[in-house]
């Protein structure tokens, strides 16, 4: 009977996606540097705001997110009624793909780009376009010459994950103002915090009509286990959004700790300052292996080996040296690792270790 009943199109050609590795089988106290968490968590008074959002989980949670919105704009000294939060970032590509592309439409994204662009868009029954990038880096020129009538989203992460990479404010323009009229520029900030002095694209959205940007509190604000993201756009564009999103998308536990995170900005300048140094370290300490890697405008750093062979070997013996890193084949980087920037231990031990490795096989 099930033989007559179909999911929509493009729903089975989705591959599912793959979190960072959490566990060795038989290594206890293994380390995790997979997933591009903050090694050293999330605020105090987040932790704080949840517990004391625990008392109130027999309540409905506000549907407006006003709050949060509130506190974000301010931070950030945007317009809160142009704010729309999510289920971590991922959801506000979810609404983009399923308000903006659908059968017969186009959606792009680049050769290296997270898969949750190629994802939302087979589950909204568009068509992903994959686009080359020019040495690990987003090309514009590929992106505009790519682009046709039936093109409708062109996604792009600044900082990219998982290169590291990004590209600047003029390249940036020169993408947007060169997008035919009926396309949207969609920025995705995950890591923009990283950066010193960098707003995410926010000032392009306040100066186009075409671009919105997405942000998320799972890199640096160390909540990726509460899932809030949010996204700023022209208000025509976030009140379709709103529209499709569920009303209660979100828990009074998650806001809460959202928006607590979200004014301590004290203790994002001290992540990004303690990041900045030891993926500083971290980077030279490798390349004195003969690893190379792009510089990293992010909490990650993609080493690069002679071959797979040899990247998957070197995995393979962090592995059984209590050390979790990501292989990124699956985003045609098969010669790479993706090493997240943990705390200082963290990183003396993988740079020690994947010298020690070297030594034996070189």
């Amino acid at each position: 009977m099930t033989a007559h009943i179909k999911p929509q199109r493009g729903i089975l050609d989705i591959a599912l996606y793959q979190g960072g590795a959490s566990k060795i089988a038989g290594v206890e106290n293994s380390v995790k540097l997979s997933s591009n968490e903050n090694p050293f968590g999330s605020p105090e008074g987040a932790k704080e705001a949840f517990s004391r959002a625990a008392h109130n989980m027999h309540r409905y949670p506000n549907t407006d997110h006003g709050a949060l919105r509130g506190a974000i704009a301010e931070i950030y000294n945007l317009d809160a009624d142009r704010i729309i939060c999510g289920v971590g970032s991922d959801e506000i590509i979810t609404f983009l793909c399923q308000c903006y592309a659908g059968v017969g439409d186009e959606v792009i994204y680049t050769e290296h780009g997270f898969s949750m662009y190629k994802i939302s868009a087979l589950a909204a029954g568009a068509t992903p376009v994959c686009v080359p990038e020019r040495e690990r880096v987003v090309d514009v020129d590929a992106i505009l010459a790519a682009c046709t009538e039936q093109t409708k989203l062109v996604f792009i992460a600044n900082p990219a994950n998982p290169t590291g990479t990004m590209i600047g404010t003029s390249d940036v323009a020169r993408l947007a103002d060169g997008l035919p009229a009926h396309v949207l520029l969609v920025l995705d900030g995950a890591y923009a915090e990283y950066v010193e002095g960098f707003d995410g694209g926010a000032a392009f959205v306040e100066a186009r009509d075409n671009v919105v940007m997405t942000r998320t509190f799972s890199k640096i604000y160390g909540l990726g286990g509460v899932r809030i993201g949010w996204g700023y756009g022209p208000a025509a564009i976030i009140d379709v959004l709103n529209r499709v999103r569920g009303p209660f998308n979100l828990s009074e536990p998650q806001l809460a700790a959202a928006e607590a995170a979200v004014r301590d900005t004290a203790w994002v300048e001290k992540c990004r300052l303690d990041n900045a140094r030891l993926r500083a370290w971290m980077a030279e300490a490798l390349m004195e292996h003969g690893v190379p890697s792009d510089t990293s405008c992010t909490n990650f750093i993609l080493a690069r080996f002679h071959s797979q062979s040899e990247a998957e070997a070197c995995d393979d013996f962090l592995k059984s040296n209590g050390l979790i890193v990501r292989r990124v084949a699956g985003y045609g980087l098969p010669n790479c690792l993706r090493i997240t920037v943990g705390d200082e231990s963290s990183c003396r031990r993988v740079a020690h270790t994947i010298g020690q490795f070297l030594e034996k096989t070189r």
